[in-house]
């Protein structure tokens, strides 16, 4: 099965690989940056909130500036560097002593992350073509799970609380691990380069004429409810997951810490073992109707989650069953928006401005990993349980709705249902009248 959604060019599968090292990484210490500041470093709960979403910020600041310097420079000359950047950045959290330390430390982390993942999924897009992106893509979640899972099982032998430079060294690694892409993006000298061609001839005539930019990124019809599907989506679903969810099943459904523990380890298993079946089963159908689906199955194991509140502790075993099966459909839902959603994204863009639609696309996470904490929190934790169930639910079936509605403003082969190949003999054979 493996060998059948692997690219068939070389340069992604070693972009794929270097995927999987980085992301354990990550996964070394993910879980750990909250808990190590407050423990470790005896900053205040209240600041080292202020501290990790100002990452964020920081992210969202960048990611429009990062866009443009892709598609004017290209995705190489840009993620190099900031690839050392955001290294530097998560080396030196572990050495914070101070909180402008800290802060220091997670904005040089938010400048190069806003950019880097942008410039990543545009390289990646620029080694494979419409037929075996979604199978491109849909491996790099699957590889990126994996190496967050392993890279935390690895830390949590590492790291004690009584002993500061345990979470050093999981930070050194991490940082250490950045050179892996690095490395691997500096030998593949033809990758990244920038895609749309520089033009010459009359200087005169190119002064006049004015390159196109983010307006016409938003001027795009089918960009623009993709967009509103995404920020949708990731409010009600993804940015819930880290604070909604893990609210809601201690203080509601009454379950323990380690039962939200068994529900993420399933959340990452499931997509590990069904990512790649799945990206087999959505080859040439609607793209659009699957972002629909994904909608409702995350709209889905919400109320899975509510089955399991509603118990109200008189029976613990339905519960914590109710919510490891949340995340374990949940989990469902990221299979198929992880091939599908970048995929359709760069099968509306162009070369000239890929680069932007994807930073656009990359700051829907930091819009959502503010907006979901600042809502969850405050209604779960002031007995609005219901309430917040009830926002997340209609918000996802409302993203089903705009994904939906992407069939009309999109073309047959961006939607995946006819093959590039097909599409271009239809062309010449009737061409459309302009």
């Amino acid at each position: 099965m493996l060998a059948d959604v692997l690219p068939r060019r070389y340069e992604a599968r070693r972009l794929l690989a270097a995927t999987l090292f980085s992301a354990t990484g990550r996964g070394l210490t993910l879980p750990f940056m909250f808990i190590y500041l407050t423990k470790v470093r005896d900053v205040s709960a209240s600041t080292a909130g202020l501290i990790i979403a100002w990452m964020a910020v920081c992210a969202l600041a960048i990611g429009p500036l990062g866009g443009w310097a892709v598609d004017r420079f290209g995705a190489r000359r840009i993620v190099l560097p900031l690839l050392l950047v955001e290294a530097v950045g998560v080396g030196s959290v572990g050495f914070a002593q101070t909180h402008w330390h800290a802060f220091l430390s997670v904005t040089l982390i938010g400048v190069g992350g806003g950019v880097i993942w942008a410039g990543q999924t545009t390289i990646l897009a620029s080694v494979t073509d419409g037929a075996e992106r979604e199978k491109t893509f849909g491996l790099n979640f699957a590889l990126l799970n994996l190496g967050i899972g392993t890279g935390t099982v690895i830390a949590g032998a590492i790291v004690d609380l009584d002993r500061p430079g345990t979470f050093q060294v999981i930070y050194l690694i991490d940082a250490a691990l950045y050179l892996v892409p690095f490395v691997n993006l500096l030998t593949m000298p033809a990758v990244g380069r920038r895609l749309s061609p520089v033009v010459t001839g009359d200087r005169e005539a190119t002064a006049r004429r004015r390159e196109p930019g983010y307006r016409e990124v938003f001027a795009h019809r089918g960009f623009r409810r993709l967009l509103a599907f995404s920020v949708v989506l990731t409010i009600s679903g993804y940015a819930q997951i880290e604070v909604g969810f893990t609210a809601f099943a201690i203080d509601v459904a009454q379950v323990g810490p380690q039962v939200v523990a068994y529900a993420f380890t399933a959340n990452t298993l499931v997509i590990v073992l069904a990512q790649l079946f799945v990206v087999r089963v959505i080859q040439g159908r609607s793209r659009s109707v699957l972002l629909a689906v994904v909608g409702v199955i995350m709209a889905g194991s919400w109320l899975i989650l509510g089955v399991a509140g509603a118990v109200d502790g008189t029976n613990a075993a339905l519960a914590a069953v109710g919510v490891i099966a949340c995340a374990a459909v949940f989990a469902v839902g990221e299979t198929l928006l992880s091939p599908i959603n970048p995929t359709l994204l760069n099968a509306l863009a162009t070369d000239e401005l890929r680069g932007r639609f994807n930073a656009l696309g990359s700051m829907v996470w930091g819009i959502s990993g503010i907006v979901g904490p600042v809502t969850a929190a405050p209604l779960i934790g002031g007995g609005h349980s219901s309430v917040w169930l009830a926002l997340t639910v209609a918000g996802c079936l409302t993203a089903a709705l705009l994904a939906a509605s992407l069939r009309r403003v999109i073309t047959a082969e961006q939607d995946g249902r006819a093959r590039p190949d097909v599409a271009a003999e239809v062309e010449e054979v009737a061409p459309v009248k302009s």
